[in-house]
């Protein structure tokens, strides 16, 4: 055989001819292929025709390579064993966006794991349905290593300097609330400095300070030690007593959002908005990360994530 080839020759023939080389038979070949004997020897026939060359020396005990069948053998088994590698990678990502397992177990603020966090997690479950998700509500900085953390979650300002962080979710502006009765017979402030002589609600940080109430209007910054009877540790309780008439509230203005909307709440000192701080995921290394993490970054790296906007 000595014409040029007619077409270029299919995968299928090309394994066929790999597996009789590495054989030398046909019926063995057949075995290992889960063909016939005779569907092998057409493939190879085949392949001869469309390269124009002789690729094995029959007899009827034995099965050689010829000289242009080595040195198609020798060219094709790196070029083979480099496809199966990357049609095994390519099935192995499949099934890993598809079926991923495992667990995630992410340290978060109370306030972010109630108010912000839900439609990231809700999200990052309907992707993978067989993920399990784990949000630890702490308020304290911890060791996330010590403690077996994938992550944590943390403000910008609370990040710890030797981590691989990246922005979950945008600034979170606090605001100034009340319930509409509280400014039934008195007017609102219109300063920061008007609010003494009204009730707060105080919020206990975990370090054991108080919260403080941070104030802006353009250059102008105000820090305002808020003056009530009522002190808790939790923001969302905060916002509910706030409903309850027990006194003024400063809390994020996504979680206020929809009680001021429907007039249960009333926003004091709009004007005086300070500029928030923004939501961050931390973890030790990229190299360590867990296949829950890293669906995680992913989804973050797509910009979907129903998180709040400020």
């Amino acid at each position: 055989m000595n014409h040029l080839p007619s077409s270029a020759p299919d995968l299928p023939a090309l394994r066929v001819f790999v597996a009789v080389a590495c054989q030398r038979s046909y019926r063995q070949a057949a075995l290992a292929l889960g063909l016939t004997p005779s569907a092998v020897s057409q493939a190879v026939r085949r392949l001869e025709q469309q390269l124009g060359l002789t690729l094995f020396a029959r007899s009827t005990r034995s099965v050689a390579l010829t000289e242009a069948g080595a040195r198609l053998l020798q060219d094709l088994t790196p070029a083979l064993q480099g496809l199966d590698a990357a049609l095994a990678g390519a099935a192995e990502l499949r099934e890993g966006l598809q079926a991923l397992r495992g667990r995630l177990r992410l340290s978060v603020p109370r306030s972010a794991a109630r108010l912000l966090l839900a439609p990231l997690v809700a999200r990052l479950c309907a992707r993978h349905p067989q993920l399990e998700v784990e949000l630890c509500a702490q308020d304290a900085l911890v060791d996330i290593v010590e403690q077996g953390f994938d992550a944590g979650v943390r403000f910008e300002e609370r990040l710890p300097g030797d981590m691989v962080a990246l922005p979950l979710a945008p600034p979170q502006t606090f605001v100034v609330v009340a319930h509409p009765a509280l400014l039934a017979d008195r007017a609102a402030p219109q300063h920061p400095n008007e609010l003494a002589g009204w009730p707060a609600i105080r919020q206990r940080m975990p370090s054991g300070a108080l919260l403080r109430w941070e104030f802006a209007r353009g250059p102008e910054r105000l820090l305002v030690e808020p003056q009530g009877r009522l002190t808790l540790d939790d923001q969302a309780a905060v916002l509910a007593h706030a409903l309850e008439g027990a006194g003024l509230a400063y809390v994020y203005e996504c979680a206020a959002r929809p009680l001021l909307d429907q007039g249960r709440l009333v926003e004091l000192l709009p004007a005086w908005r300070a500029p928030g701080t923004g939501l961050w995921l931390y973890y030790p290394s990229r190299r360590q990360a867990s296949p829950g993490l890293r669906a995680l970054i992913e989804l973050l790296r797509e910009g979907d994530t129903g998180l709040s906007r400020p």
